[in-house]
């Protein structure tokens, strides 16, 4: 089941009649207010999905800045939005999809099995014309009953060999994985091996996907291969999911490490590598330990 459907595919599910759960994850790091964008303007009926408080548990640093919440809570949530077994569902953002990814993730994980992205988001419906609406929407409580483990992972354990066997990509910027800046985590650069794939590279400058062969072309060329394991962090797993999404459109099948770099870099018992390159010890860049500093390799 591929994780997109487009606005023409949208509008005309919509037209027909079929039940379809419309679910805005209006999130962006910094950006504190996506309630107050989603209630200025939605897709109509769209129901609104608080990323911070519903879509993870309050962040530790020993599980990140975002942990995945407990199936409980999760289930609830769902409920809350109207769910009910058997609901095709689709989730957008205005942001590229990099924050409905979580959800789309999520739920995939949960056993949905028809859940999809709006390819191009909030924007692409806009720029069709389409109607918008402002204002809340309290949907009918549903009763969808949500499993969990549908969807590969990898913890901190599998991330730190992970190079050894496999390729781990890291979706956040490039700038942040080279460790030339660190906005929000403890400690700047990236995990020792990983390679850096950033989340933004799988859009055109509209906020859609690029063509499932051009995508299969770029993870190509960054060491992805039929057969070869893959994992994919970044800050907190939640750009991160939008790569699985990206790497599933191409063809290849991923592993979500969902603690990501804060997690990681919240333990000091965990090295820390900077620089352009991998910086498995085989390539120029550093790598630093919790306590000390810097080491040129």
């Amino acid at each position: 089941m591929k994780p997109l459907i487009d606005v023409p595919g949208l509008e005309a599910r919509l037209a027909s009649g079929p039940r379809t759960v419309l679910l805005d994850v209006r999130w962006v790091l910094g950006d504190p207010h996506g309630q107050d964008h989603y209630l200025a303007e939605h897709l109509p009926g769209a129901v609104f999905v608080d990323l911070a408080t519903e879509l993870a548990d309050p962040a530790v640093p020993d599980r990140g800045r975002h942990p995945l919440p407990s199936r409980d809570r999760f289930q609830e949530s769902a409920r809350r939005w109207g769910l009910r077994n058997g609901d095709v569902v689709v989730a957008y953002d205005d942001s590229g999809n990099m924050a409905a990814a979580r959800l789309w993730w999520m739920l995939r994980d949960a056993g949905v099995s028809e859940v999809y992205l709006l390819d191009g988001g909030l924007g692409a419906w806009r720029a069709a014309g389409l109607p918008r609406e402002a204002g809340p929407v309290h949907p009918v409580p549903g009763d969808v009953e949500l499993g969990t483990g549908q969807m590969p992972v990898a913890d901190a354990g599998a991330a730190a060999t992970w190079p050894q066997s496999g390729l781990l990509l890291d979706a956040r910027a490039g700038e942040r994985y080279r460790g030339e800046i660190e906005p929000v985590d403890p400690r700047a650069g990236h995990i020792p091996g990983a390679v850096s794939a950033p989340t933004a590279a799988n859009l055109d400058q509209a906020g859609r996907f690029l063509a499932p062969a051009e995508l299969r072309r770029r993870f190509e060329s960054l060491g992805v291969q039929d057969g070869r394991p893959v994992a994919v962090y970044c800050g907190s797993g939640v750009t991160a999911a939008h790569e699985v999404a990206a790497l599933e459109l191409a063809g290849f099948s991923a592993a979500l490490y969902p603690g990501s770099f804060s997690e990681w870099s919240n333990r000091p018992d965990l090295p820390v590598a900077t620089g352009a390159e991998p910086g498995d010890g085989a390539a120029p860049g550093g790598i630093s330990g919790g306590a000390g500093g810097s080491v040129a390799l």
